[in-house]
């Protein structure tokens, strides 16, 4: 490499992915106190809608943390069914989501 050639600086951290991290952030901190609650009401162990939120909860933690993993490899925002830009507006609402509408709508 020739002394002067410009060298390339580690890439700053790109602010877009600093706020997805805090929504994801806010995601999971927001779920975990709810599976909290739900284990501090000392309901019995036989209450199937406990249960069943307790399941879903810990669901959505999953794909919490899959979407912090897609943010970290770079496909964070791209649909997995079509492969398109997933809508800014439905990140914001869902910022763990891995599908645009149309792919939610095919794949349930």
């Amino acid at each position: 490499m020739s002394p002067d050639a410009p060298r390339t600086a580690p890439r700053p951290a790109h602010p877009a992915a600093d706020e997805v991290r805090r929504r994801l952030e806010h995601a999971r901190t927001t779920r975990l106190a709810q599976l909290k609650a739900l284990d501090e009401t000392g309901s019995s162990s036989g209450d199937h809608l406990l249960s069943h939120q307790k399941d879903a909860i810990k669901r959505i933690l999953a794909e919490i943390d899959a979407a912090f993993a897609r943010v970290h490899d770079g496909t964070y925002g791209i649909c997995l069914g079509c492969s398109k830009p997933v809508p800014p507006e439905r990140l914001e609402i869902l910022p763990h989501t891995r599908h645009c509408v149309a792919c939610q709508h095919r794949a349930a």
